[in-house]
């Protein structure tokens, strides 16, 4: 379903002139209301004069996390204090946190972007939606509240945690539509397979699942366990919190808002603009937030454009599903390795449980070692050590082949590997201990 055929559908030019006077007027805004922008425009000689096409956006500065935290708390507000009605911040847990602050305008522009989001994966106002995004300051919960609001489904406010209660309320009120982090999303699937609870015979057919970066195969498994469509949306609390991106019935790469929100894809070492199609860290300036508006924020998420026609309808930009976050690479004997990778090929191997830990250390040789802790399901420690170990060793392999290092792989007991309610953390990495 389409939710905003005149912005999803807009013609490729229309919309980069839309751009180009959203682009121009948040430069004049932003030297004219908020110094930390406009000492980085002097520095640059840039003023919204200088803007005379789309690609004008590289005269212009980067900002970054830890300018964020610099102008905490409202080093970054453009607009005057009273008109500021909602505040969010992330959920990081080192340093300051990042702050948006929102006006009435800026909600406005989350319902309608998460609108689409959530229409995209197939809401309507017939359905149920169980929110398990956590509320408060994280704004995963209240926006997928403010989306399915904004489609006229009901909502049922869940937030995360609570397992048991989550799977109760699923049943008995039939939720239609489920909205949490993916790797919750397993989580609820073990408990109700554990509770003798059947998913496949509930209501509950398709969700929206972001927050982390998921593997394709992750998907494939949550559709498996759910009987569902699982669908992949993304977006950052600097930017808007999610709605910024999202996949459509095509499951081909996810639509970027680009009314909204207008996207680069850069090198990260270099800063420069990276050929179609090229893997790079992606960057959003947002195009129409009056709070806190960001220019050229560089998100530290890995992907790349992709500008051909999808078969849904919609003109809008795509962007492949996140490969990881630069602050997130493993850089393991000089070999670049994320998460997903490792994840994308467990899901492969049958015996195992889609759970995993990466504990990265340094051993007396003083080069970087790798142990991968993998759940097996139960039916392999209750055989012959033989298997156990053919499995670890097909495990070792695999991981040889997709990430050209060796890996130590340590098998254990399903439950044994802790679960998170939120975003999972899948890395230990004891070098710098």
């Amino acid at each position: 379903m389409i939710f905003n055929a005149e912005y999803e559908c807009m013609e490729g030019g229309a919309r980069k002139k839309l751009q180009l006077a959203h682009l121009k007027n948040l430069v004049e805004t932003l030297h004219e209301r908020v110094p930390f922008y406009r000492r980085k425009m002097d520095a640059l000689g840039v003023r919204a004069a200088d803007i005379g096409c789309l690609q004008d956006i590289e005269k212009l500065p980067f900002t970054t996390k830890d300018d964020l935290r610099e102008m905490y708390p409202h080093g970054l507000l453009a607009c005057p204090k009273d008109r500021i009605i909602e505040v969010h911040m992330s959920s990081g847990t080192t340093g300051k946190p990042v702050v948006d602050e929102y006006t009435l305008a800026d909600i406005n522009i989350w319902r309608e972007a998460m609108a689409r989001t959530m229409a995209a994966g197939g809401c309507t106002k017939d359905d149920i939606v169980q929110n398990c995004y956590g509320y408060g300051l994280f704004t995963g919960g209240p926006g997928a509240h403010y989306g399915a609001l904004a489609i006229g489904a009901e909502v049922l406010p869940m937030s995360s945690g609570n397992t048991a209660r989550q799977l109760m309320v699923m049943q008995d009120f039939g939720s239609t539509m489920l909205t949490c982090t993916p790797s919750y999303a397993l989580f609820m699937a073990e408990e109700a397979a554990d509770a003798g609870i059947d998913l496949r015979g509930l209501p509950i057919s398709k969700g929206c699942f972001g927050a982390e970066p998921w593997s394709e195969n992750m998907r494939k498994e949550i559709e498996k366990r759910y009987g569902m469509k699982a669908y992949d949306i993304y977006g950052l609390t600097e930017i808007i919190g999610p709605g910024v991106s999202f996949e459509c019935e095509a499951q081909n790469g996810l639509h970027i808002n680009e009314d909204l929100f207008f996207p680069e894809v850069i090198n990260p070492e270099t800063g420069t603009h990276t050929a179609p199609g090229e893997k790079g860290e992606l960057v959003f300036t947002t195009l129409t937030k009056e709070g806190t508006p960001l220019l050229r924020y560089r998100t530290r998420d890995i992907t790349y454009l992709m500008e051909e026609p999808c078969s849904c309808g919609r003109t809008t930009v795509r962007m492949h599903r996140l490969f990881g976050r630069t602050d997130d690479m493993l850089i393991i004997r000089g070999v670049n390795v994320f998460p997903s990778q490792i994840e994308h090929a467990l899901f492969e191997i049958e015996g195992t449980e889609p759970q995993y830990v990466i504990v990265v250390d340094r051993g007396a040789t003083h080069l970087d070692e790798v142990e991968l802790q993998v759940e097996v399901k139960q039916e392999f420690f209750s055989d012959e050590t033989k298997n156990l170990e053919s499995l670890r060793t097909k495990i070792q392999n695999v991981m040889k082949s997709k990430l050209q290092i060796g890996v130590r792989v340590k098998l254990v007991e399903p439950k044994t590997i802790e679960r998170s309610i939120g975003k999972a953390k899948r890395v230990i990495d004891k070098r710098q201990l």
